[in-house]
This record gives C-alpha cells, structure tokens and sequence, in this order.
C-alpha cells in the first residue's frame, strides 16, 4: 500500500473519534433532558408531533415494559404502512416509470427489513420502486429504525441510574422524537447540501434521457438520491437508491463524499459510547468500552485492507504485477471502483461491516477470503461498535458476561456501575447472547441441504456456501449488504431473511430490556474494597477477551466450512 493509503485511513478514523467527542456529548444533553442550542427551533416541531401522537401517551412515564410494548408496537405500526406503499406504488403518485406493485414475500422480506434497520434489498432499487416508494418506504423507515435501537439503548443506560425503582425509564415516543429532529434531521439536512454540491443527484425527476457518443439514448433513473442517501449512512441503514448503492456516482459522486460516508457511518455508533460515559457520570467507564471497540476495529481494518491490497495468489503466479505503483494501483481490483481503489473500499468495507450499515461501494463478494473473514467476523460479533444503540448493547451484554465471571473467578461481588449482577440478569444477557448465533446457524445449515435455497447459488461449493453464511449473517446483524452470487429474490430467501432479521432483532430487545427492569428495580451499592471495578484498563482487556473468546467458541466452525477453507484453497490455486 501506497503512503497516501495509511494516510487516508489515519486521517478518516481520526476524523470519526474526534467527531464523536463533541456529538456524543450534545447527545447526552438531548437523552436527560437538559437544554441545548436546537431547544428554540425544534420544541415547538416536537409539541406538534406530541399532539398528534397524543398529549397523554407522550408524557407518560413509562417501566421497561411499557416502553418495549409501545416500541414493538409503533414498529408495526410503521412497517404494516411501508409493507402497503411496496404493495400498492402502481396506485400512489410520483411512480413516473410506472413501477407494478412489489410482489407480496418481497414486500413483507423488504418491510420487515427497513424496520429494523437491516435494509437488506433483493432488488435494485431503481428498477423496483417509484420515488414516492423510495421516499415513503425506504427512507422513512430509515429515521424510525436507526432511532427505535438509539432509544432503547438509552432506556437501557438509565435503568442503571434512575432512583425510581424503574417505574420511569423515559417516553419511547418523546426520545424517538427528539433523536429524529435534534440529531439526525439537522445533520441530514447539512450533509445532503454538501453532496449536492459534490455532484449528488436530488429530484423528483424519475429520469432523463442522454445522448452517448455512440449517437444513441440512453435513459438514466435519478430521484431524491442526496437526501436518501445521507440517513441511509447516517443512521446505519445500508440500503440505497441504486442497486450499486454507494458505488454508483450520482450517489457517491467523488472521493471527498467516499470520505464523508464513511465517516456518517460510524459518527453516531462511536458517539453513543461518549454518551453511556456522560449519563453514567463516569467518562472512564465510556472510554473503557470505546477503547475495546475501537481496538476491534483497526484489528479488522488490517485484516480486511492488507490481505486485500495483496492480491492473490493466482494472479501473481502469471506474472500480473500486485503490487501498488504510480502506474496501477495493485492488490485485487475485481468489484471495486476505480475511483476509490483497494484501500478506500477495503475501508469502507470494514467500516460498513463493524458499524452494521451495510452500505457498500464495491462488491464484497469479490473480496479475497481473509478480508471476508473480516466482514463476517465483525458482523457476528455486533459489537465492533455496532449499529446505534443495538451494536453498544450487544458490547455491554458481553461486559455483564465479563462482569459475572471475573467476579466469580477473584472471589468478588459481580457488580456493573453499582448494581449487582446476579442469576436473573445473566439468563437473560444469555438468552439474548445466544439468539444471533442460533439463527443465523441453523438457518445456515437449513439452507445449505434444502434444494430450494441450493438452486439460487451463483457459486457452489465453498463460496456458495459462504454466499449463504453471509446472507444470514447479515440479516441477523442488521446489516443488510450481501455476497452478491446469491439470488435472495425467492421464496424461501424472502421468507427466511425475514426470519432471521425479526428474531434477531426484537427477541434481543426484549431480554435486555427485561434485564434493565431488573437493575432498576435494585439499589445503588456504593465501591468498596470488594468491588470488581470495571472502568479500569485491565478489565478493558478482560472485556475484549471475553468478546473474543465467546466469539470464537460460536462462530470458528462455521467460519472453518467457508473463508478459511477458500483461504487454502486460494494458496492451493484454487478458484471458485
């Protein structure tokens, strides 16, 4: 890799850990209610949505479980409304290409999807949806979602630092309100004026038609790309307007706005750990845990951007130069885009994996097995920081672990931030630990023998069933991106990516939040000399290891059966 390459990625984290500071911070300030600069314009926007919700249902307080019960059901709400935009688009207005209606498993697979942040798309979105479902369907559920995992999220944290017993863990409707107007529509509406003046398409315009060089015409879709495509990163949506989603140049038009995605991505995940330190009261404790994520991150990064600007094997042995000069960038180009070449997709590709957005701006099925295995491995883990809110909850759920079990092995009381640890809380973090992987692996292994889900292969073999692997994955981490050799548009991938999506999202949900009624429900205990304190650098070390090790036991076999097998068989010279 070239100077210029380290720089770029040095330059861009650097850019997202000091982005993260300040925005972490005014995000605490909005969650307990203290007064901040946007207090003035958006109050009167919030006492208006207030009303039309519903004066009393807004100002109620709420246990952990009135608010899971009004979360699931606004979710439903919100997804039953978008399943009927995808179904019913030929009748609603702005369909200017005159779109059919989406077919029945693909609108439920595609509601179910958006709603939980997953965005996972078995079309391109250009050649499905009209811009009124583009608009109403896709990017509308992308402010609801990212901010339904923020909310509980900090649901979650007050549990540990309410003195009520539990019986006010805030308003789900009035944090789903304030995070949408005080944190994501601002920052989206910025953003987008700069990637329109970067070249980013926004109309409402279906298409144009243009004249090649060729003498002949071309017809080229365009729509409200700008605007769709900020909280598509923004709030870790993945999704896009176009089927090459950030790929595509009317959507990420120069490597200033590659840039700028990358940072959207992982701005508000990595600024919800600064938070967890202000609500707390105790930076070190935040900084603790940013640590540990972070740590994980550029251990996937070199994972991910070395072997790839390696190349393979293959190509070497013919002679074809690897290596990065001035007159060709090296390494494996195949699915990436010129524009960006290996080290700017390769990180973006990380990023988009550790953060769970699922945006991509080349072909991840086009990577080179060791990068692979560095996608697969942050999405399984959902905790390299995560998504909002879910990525830092699945972190902390493998924090209790390391509570309970450092605690019982120095012989001290198993306590996180002043509240003890015991058998309810840890059945609980375990059933919520071990629904990721049990969907994702027996979906896997369902679908490797099923003849239904074999013949939508593009690959067989071991990449096929990496193909699979991935798909599921993904759609339990709420990722959304894909091995792209999988034709997932069918009945049975339809049907089983709406599966695991659901069961991976909610059923979690559901446990910690139960486990956040239980702390609540305790008393405060003061340190003592017994403590286990976890806001210490050598906890921080057992945090990662416990994550590590956990990940491993769960995941290495099936890992073995994909990556690491093509990884041999790559030096093997073998291709698939």
């Amino acid at each position: 890799m070239t100077a210029w390459a380290w720089i770029e990625i040095a330059l861009t984290l650097a850019a997202i850990f000091l982005l993260s500071i300040p925005t972490g911070r005014y995000v605490a300030r909005i969650v307990m209610g203290q007064k901040t600069w946007a207090d003035r314009f958006f109050d009167p926007i919030d006492n208006a949505l207030y009303l039309l919700i519903g004066r009393k249902v807004t100002s109620l307080p709420m246990d952990w479980k009135a608010y899971t019960f009004h979360m699931l059901a606004a979710n439903l709400g919100m997804a039953l409304l978008i399943f009927v935009v995808y179904s019913f688009q030929d009748y609603l207005p702005l369909n200017q290409l005159n779109f059919p209606g989406m077919e029945a498993f693909q609108a439920f697979n595609t509601a179910i999807s958006f709603i939980t942040n997953t965005n996972w798309q078995s079309f391109a979105g250009e050649t499905t949806l009209s811009n009124f479902s583009q608009m109403g369907g896709i990017t509308f559920p992308m402010f609801t979602s990212a901010t339904t995992g923020f909310v509980v999220a900090m649901a979650w944290i007050r549990a540990f630092t309410v003195t009520n017993g539990g019986s006010d863990l805030g308003n789900f409707y009035r944090d789903l309100i304030r995070f949408i107007t005080r944190v994501l529509l601002p920052i989206c509406f910025v953003i987008a004026l700069v990637m329109i003046s970067q070249g980013a398409v926004q109309t409402l315009a279906a298409s144009f038609v243009a004249h090649t060089l060729q003498g002949s015409d071309q017809t080229i879709v365009v729509g409200p790309v700008a605007s769709q495509g900020t909280i598509e990163l923004l709030g870790t949506n993945g999704g896009g307007f176009y089927g090459v989603n950030a790929a595509h140049p009317f959507q990420n038009p120069t490597p200033i706005t590659n840039i700028m995605l990358i940072v959207m991505m992982a701005l508000l995940p990595a600024s919800i750990v600064v938070t967890f330190g202000e609500m707390i009261g105790n930076r070190r404790q935040g900084w603790v845990l940013y640590g540990v994520m972070a740590t994980l991150v550029v251990l996937f990064l070199l994972l991910c951007v070395i072997p790839e600007q390696s190349g393979t094997p293959t190509l070497a042995h013919t002679g074809i130069e690897t290596g990065a000069t001035a007159d060709q960038p090296g390494g494996n180009m195949e699915g990436k885009e010129v524009r960006f070449g290996v080290a700017a997709s390769s990180l973006f590709a990380d990023i988009t994996t550790g953060f769970t957005t699922g945006a991509v701006n080349s072909a991840h099925d086009s990577y080179t097995p060791l990068p692979g295995i560095s996608m697969f491995g942050q999405m399984m883990l959902q905790c390299v920081f995560g998504g909002k809110g879910i990525g830092f909850l699945n972190a902390l759920i493998y924090g209790l672990i390391a509570v309970f079990v450092a605690g019982l092995m120095v012989g001290r009381t198993p306590e996180f931030l002043g509240k003890k640890i015991e058998t309810q809380e840890i059945i609980l973090v375990s059933l919520a630990l071990l629904i990721h992987p049990l969907v994702i692996l027996s979906s896997t292994g369902w679908s490797v023998v099923a003849p239904s889900a074999l013949s939508s292969l593009g690959n067989s073999g071991i990449h096929g069933y990496s193909e699979i692997l991935y798909a599921f994955t993904s759609g339990a981490a709420d990722n959304g991106s894909a091995f792209a050799g999988l034709n997932s548009n069918t009945p049975w991938f339809n049907l089983g990516t709406a599966a695991v999506i659901f069961i991976g999202r909610y059923p979690p949900i559901i446990f910690l939040m139960g486990v956040a009624g239980s702390v609540a429900r305790k008393p405060t205990t003061p340190p003592t000399t017994s403590t286990l304190r976890t806001d210490t650098a050598m906890f921080g070390v057992f945090w990662f290891a416990a994550i590590l090790i956990v990940g491993a036991l769960t995941f290495f076999p099936a890992l073995v059966l994909g990556p690491f097998a093509e990884f041999f068989a790559m030096k093997a010279g073998l291709v698939f």
